[in-house]
């Protein structure tokens, strides 16, 4: 058995071995850093056994399928410590996630804030006494007989779910074991710095039908300033909740009237107005025509999408006439009834049509959070009908509108691959051929990308784009997924150049995705300190007396009539409190009106942070912010 390492270096073995012994073989140095192993693109623990040859990585902490080792090791070491001091709770998943592991519990004990100290004190007694994390694999019906000697309800779901020709595998941590696929390291040892930070609430299953589970999170690290850098992370998120600030500069509110329905108020359309109206020049400039479809359209258009047997428990539905309707939550099958509703010649392709679409998604209520999961949302859709020789040009046009895009608000990014999922439409050869296609994409444009196996659309592989925001949080905004089932279901064609008919390769692709979630994340990268071209109120102009009131009017009506949102704040308040307050609003520049002002014809200047500009021309002033505005600067 031949393993390629990262370096191009080949190690041959005579038989299967186990991931620890290769990396021992290689170094004890690299051994006592390592937490397991990538092998042909599978995450494997320390303990798992390598079957066959192929490309090896060793795993750190640093790598995030490291951290995912990692961490699953620390949900299982929490089910423990809770064990321990709640012997008779009963234990549902506990999987590693983006940032750390949760675990879902059932006990009727009810946790608090101060449990999580208590249980977080027991995990680093476990961790510190370095357990083997031993893993064993048995019969499906030994499994089902030792969890329901133990009593784990959840744990017996679970197995009866799996075939019944398949074995299972446990893994032991002291006296504790748990159901579980893997992987996990070789010892707790590792686990040097944890932290519990929150409860919550979740149905069994995700099925608001099921009973409602205790979820703990937490999060851990091999080094102390690993986990300080993260608490610190977290108390300047804290600062920067979108929901808090979006109520601040009233931007929008949630209601209970309608929960996951955000309600908009002036300022917040002004920055969405803002961000779309930029949106859609930069499309129009793309070639992108613009179209608009109904939110409520027939069942039987859901069927022949296959939304219906792949989406339906997320859809709302409704009835017209006697007849059954579904509340769109895609726009991709109204757009293709508009490319179907006139012929096509390979010579009008590509047609790229372009939606701001709004969809409307069931999401369980324990999961809606401000705009960053909500019931309805506006995307801005696209959806590109091409021809197959099109289609890595228009994946290459789509990569750089999302960079184009991104670079425009100061993030960074990174780009994933996800591969079919088991729940999917199509043959492996319409699956193989897309995903080989948005793999040349990404390599002939030297992005580097990370593969995400099984995690594409059910009707084609897609790019994932990730954004890092100012404080390094990842946030999932934009895609482009390559299609080529839609367009066998909705007989899609145009006429090729021998004069028969043929079939268009469709391609989805959002970018801003979500244009509510965006603009949550836009308030939270920024802090609500938003870059002067989208901020509700861009300029303040404060006299300092009533007597200043009339050149104070004169300078804001300049300013309007030169295009910007300026206010004059004429209120008989102290000039403290109001440059104070126009601080707390975020407001890019206040402008001061006193006595020498009006006498020079000036005005003085300070902009957002405190920063006195000093005094300057009103022309000298517009020219500066303009530069600011149309070049879209970032402070």
């Amino acid at each position: 058995m031949q393993l390629i390492m990262p370096d191009g270096a080949i190690r041959n073995y005579d038989e299967n071995i186990l991931v620890k012994d290769v990396i021992k073989d290689i170094s004890e140095g690299l051994y006592r850093n390592t937490v397991g192993a990538l092998v042909n693109g599978k995450i494997l623990g320390m303990l798992d056994e390598i079957e066959e040859g192929g490309e090896f990585k060793a795993l750190k902490f640093d790598d995030q399928e490291g951290k995912e080792i990692f961490w699953h090791t620390s949900a299982h070491i929490l089910a423990h410590a809770v064990k321990n001091l709640w012997p008779d709770s009963k234990f549902a998943i506990g999987p590693a996630i983006d940032n750390g592991f949760y675990y879902d519990i059932d006990t009727e004990h009810r946790f608090s804030p101060e449990d999580l100290d208590k249980i977080e004190k027991e995990m680093k007694s476990i961790a510190k006494k370095d357990l083997p994390v031993i893993k064993k694999v048995i019969s499906r019906n030994d499994a089902l007989k030792m969890f329901k000697d133990l009593d784990e309800i959840y744990k017996v779901e679970l197995i009866e779910s799996i075939p019944e020709d398949e074995t299972i595998s446990l893994y032991e941590i002291g006296d504790f074991v748990d159901l579980c696929r893997g992987p996990h390291l070789e010892k707790t040892g590792k686990i040097k710095q944890i932290k519990l930070l929150s409860i919550a609430g979740a149905y069994w299953r995700g099925d608001e039908n099921n009973k409602m589970l205790q979820r703990i999170y937490g999060i851990s690290f091999e080094k102390k300033k690993e986990l300080d850098k993260y608490v610190n992370m977290l108390e300047e998120a804290a600062k920067r909740d979108h929901r808090k600030i979006g109520k601040d500069l009233e931007l929008f509110t949630m209601h209970e009237e309608g929960p996951g329905f955000p309600f908009f108020h002036p300022n917040g359309m002004i920055i969405r107005n803002q961000l779309e109206s930029w949106w859609r020049k930069v499309l129009e400039k793309n070639g992108y025509g613009e179209i608009m479809t109904p939110i409520i359209l027939n069942e039987a258009l859901w069927h022949k999408s296959g939304h219906w047997d792949h989406y339906r428990e997320n859809m709302y539905f409704t009835k017209i006439d006697g007849a059954d309707y579904a509340i769109k939550p895609m726009n991709c099958p109204g757009s293709t009834l508009v490319y179907s509703s006139s012929p096509h010649s390979y010579r009008d392709l590509p047609i790229r049509l372009s939606e701001f679409g709004q969809v409307h998604r069931h999401e369980l209520s324990g999961a809606l959070h401000g705009l960053f999961r909500v019931r309805t949302f506006t995307q801005d859709d696209a959806h590109v009908y091409c021809l197959p020789s099109q289609i890595q040009d228009e994946i290459f046009k789509m990569l750089d509108l999302a960079m184009y895009l991104y670079d425009t608000f100061g993030f960074d990014y990174k780009f994933e691959l996800s591969t079919r999922p088991e729940d999917s439409m199509g043959s492996d050869e319409q699956w193989n051929i897309a995903i080989d296609a948005l793999k040349k994409a990404l390599e002939e444009k030297g992005i580097d990308y990370k593969v995400n196996e099984g995690d594409g659309a059910f009707y084609g592989p897609k790019i994932d784009i990730q954004l890092t925001d100012a404080i390094g949080r990842p946030w999932q905004c934009g895609t482009i997924q390559l299609d080529f089932q839609m367009p066998e279901n909705f007989d899609l064609t145009y006429v090729n150049e021998q004069g028969e008919k043929a079939r268009p390769v469709m391609i989805h692709r959002a970018l801003l995705g979500s244009i509510e979630r965006f603009i949550g994340v836009l308030i939270e990268h920024f802090a609500g300190n938003f870059p002067l071209w989208i901020s509700p109120v861009q300029i303040k102009v404060i006299p300092i007396s009533e007597r200043f009131t009339d050149y104070a009017n004169e300078i804001n009506k300049m300013l309007i009539d030169k295009g910007f949102r300026s206010q004059a704040d004429l209120r008989s308040e102290k000039l403290g409190y109001k440059i104070r307050e126009a601080q707390l609003k975020k407001i890019n520049y206040v402008i001061v009106i006193g006595e020498k002002e009006v006498n020079d014809k000036t005005i003085s200047v300070r902009k957002r942070g405190g920063i006195d500009l000093g005094t300057m021309k009103v022309e000298e002033f517009i020219e500066k912010i303009t530069e600011e505005r149309d070049t879209k600067a970032i402070e």
